[in-house]
């Protein structure tokens, strides 16, 4: 069974779109738990109707912050960390988990519009969104249009994704793409909790992966299960300009925890796009 762990704050339709989907295509038994950031638009109501554990934030918190909340809630051996605006591949849970196993890791991410296997593939579904997005997004922003950008962008989507898997089934690749993580047990033992104060909290779990499997060899790098998609509409919370973080006077950036020779080490094998 898989804990998934989702902070929202307001957002409704993408939030029963995000759940659709993944009753619709996770593939094991899981258990919901929702980091609700005093949502004022039913959110909160919707997700507790539907038997999620809804952990209730009387203001808006950090993503790392509320991760650590879901953490401490969570039951099971498999971690997701889940973004809400998400639409995730059919049995992405089981792809995932078989791709860990077979590469050894304790730490992955699905693929998606942020990267993908190459730099040439990732810009060109990138260049695609973008323009699906700006024309879309500009006319509204609810459950109708969020479908019909989704169908836009990739036509049949069991199939498009079925198409991935077929290519790349179990294949990895070193790096990250922050909506979807996916993390044991084993893995969080090793690495830790999510630091608090990096609002960038998946690059910053990147680096500090591979500080591990430098220094102790005992974890491998945060890696991307290419076979797995999952579709991200890319900074929809952000865009709704929710009120301030609650806990933002503790956030820094992230050049302020690790120095340029930090850098230089832990991302010598991170391509950048």
């Amino acid at each position: 069974m898989v804990s998934i762990i989702t902070a929202v704050h307001n957002q409704l339709a993408m939030n029963k779109l995000f759940y659709e989907k993944l009753v619709k295509y996770t593939h094991y038994p899981f258990e919901l738990i929702i980091i609700d950031n005093n949502s004022t638009d039913g959110s909160r109501e919707f997700f507790q109707s539907i038997g999620a554990t809804v952990i209730q934030n009387e203001q808006n918190y950090s993503y790392p912050y509320c991760q650590n909340q879901g953490i401490r809630k969570a039951k099971y051996e498999v971690l997701a960390f889940l973004n809400n605006d998400i639409i995730v591949a059919p049995q992405w849970d089981k792809h995932i988990l078989e791709a860990m196993q077979a590469n050894q890791l304790d730490i992955i991410t699905s693929c998606g519009i942020e990267r993908v296997e190459s730099v040439p593939a990732t810009l060109a579904l990138g260049r695609r969104w973008k323009l699906i997005k700006n024309i879309i997004s500009n006319i509204a922003r609810n459950g109708f249009t969020f479908r019909l950008m989704a169908k836009l962008m990739y036509g049949d989507w069991e199939k498009f994704c079925a198409r991935r898997y077929a290519r790349f089934g179990n294949q990895v690749q070193e790096g990250f793409v922050g909506n979807s993580v996916i993390m044991t047990r084993r893995g969080l033992e090793k690495v830790g909790l999510w630091d608090e104060r990096i609002q960038g909290a998946d690059f910053d779990l990147y680096i500090r992966s591979k500080k591990r499997h430098l220094e102790q060899g005992d974890v491998k790098p945060m890696h991307i299960a290419l076979g797995v998609f999952n579709h991200h509409f890319i900074r929809l919370t952000v865009k709704s300009k929710p009120v301030k973080f609650a806990d933002a006077s503790n956030i820094i950036k992230i050049e302020q925890k690790w120095t340029p020779e930090e850098r230089a080490i832990y991302l010598k094998d991170y391509v950048a796009i």
